[in-house]
């Protein structure tokens, strides 16, 4: 079974109230820009469609319009990942931190600013931030295609697609490693983001099987319960595709995944780093870094090789001050 309390990560959750309120914000601000934009898209495009000669121009124009509106918000979504990261997640996952040890933070807005201080404390810029992140999931991702091999050894096809199916839960499991990590770097307190991520990166893997049991079963409560928003959100989207021209119930099913996705990343990710964190900092305590394991990683990941030459040329460390609760 599952080595974490479901009940005390939504308890840390429900105390950074402000934290909640302003993952709704953003990521239902991104799904409603979604909304507009692919709305907007479509009814200039089902408008121009009017000009073809073609009695299916305005329906495709709509399609067309609709799929250019999704494909600039998500482009400008692209870009402004580094800064949710740094101004979004990694604030909140510090509060969560400090509650997790047992320490007093801010009620109200004053947690806000103090999680923000502490990530600007010890990563002064987003751009440390969001690179050393980038390069845990490349390791990560590098490591696990090397434990999964043994699927060339197995000619039955039956065999094959269940194999392919639990690398899948695998893969879908390993989609908050990379902030389990960054909680490590937080509460460590590090001086050199890069070099702490190696060591954490180590940490996990070596004991990746103990992880990958619990991350495998808060994966499935979570997608239970994501595909339950999206079954009570679809229902008034799919009312409206009657109005709209060209593929309407396409679009109102995309709308509700959207609009899913939105109450998962808002409500249910700080739930599930909660619970995994609980797992995490209990499995290494009193461990170290293996040396063994980190020469494995080193000859499979070159993202992991580039994680530790930054951190040997890492020279500007961030200030020790710790931001005060008020």
């Amino acid at each position: 079974m599952w080595d974490f309390s479901f009940a005390r990560g939504l308890s840390m959750v429900m105390r950074t109230a402000p934290f909640v309120g302003l993952r709704m914000l953003v990521y239902f601000g991104i799904a409603f820009a979604y909304l507009i934009a692919v709305g907007a898209g479509g009814v200039l495009g089902y408008g121009f469609g009017h000009f073809g000669h073609n009695p299916d121009s305005p329906g495709i124009g709509a399609f067309w319009g609709g799929t250019i509106g999704l494909g600039l918000v998500s482009a400008a979504l692209y870009f402004a990942r580094e800064y949710i990261l740094y101004l979004v997640k990694a604030a909140h996952i510090a509060v969560l931190v400090e509650l997790l040890d047992g320490k007093d933070v801010p009620a109200g807005q004053g947690q806000l600013a103090y999680g923000a201080a502490f990530v600007k404390t010890h990563f002064a810029q987003s751009s440390v931030l969001f690179g050393v992140d980038q390069l845990i999931k490349g390791t990560l991702r590098a490591f696990f295609r090397t434990i999964n091999f043994f699927t060339a050894f197995l000619p039955v096809p039956a065999l094959q697609q269940m194999i392919r199916i639990a690398e899948a839960i695998v893969r879908m499991s390993l989609t908050y490693v990379d902030e389990i990590i960054l909680a490590y770097l937080i509460r460590t307190r590090t001086t050199n983001p890069w070099d702490t991520a190696k060591d954490g990166l180590i940490l996990y893997v070596q004991n990746y099987k103990h992880f990958l049991k619990n991350a495998a079963w808060l994966s499935a409560f979570l997608w239970l319960l994501t595909a339950l928003i999206f079954l009570i959100v679809v229902a008034p989207f799919a009312a409206l595709a009657a109005v709209m021209h060209g593929g309407g119930m396409l679009w109102a099913l995309a709308f509700a995944v959207i609009f899913a996705w939105a109450a998962k990343a808002a409500l249910l990710e700080p739930i599930a780093i909660a619970c995994l964190m609980q797992v995490y900092f209990k499995t290494i305590e009193g461990q170290t870094p293996d040396a063994e394991w980190e020469q494995r990683l080193t000859t499979v990941s070159t993202r992991f090789r580039e994680l530790g030459a930054k951190a040997a040329g890492w020279t500007l460390g961030p200030k020790l001050a710790e931001p005060k609760p008020s």
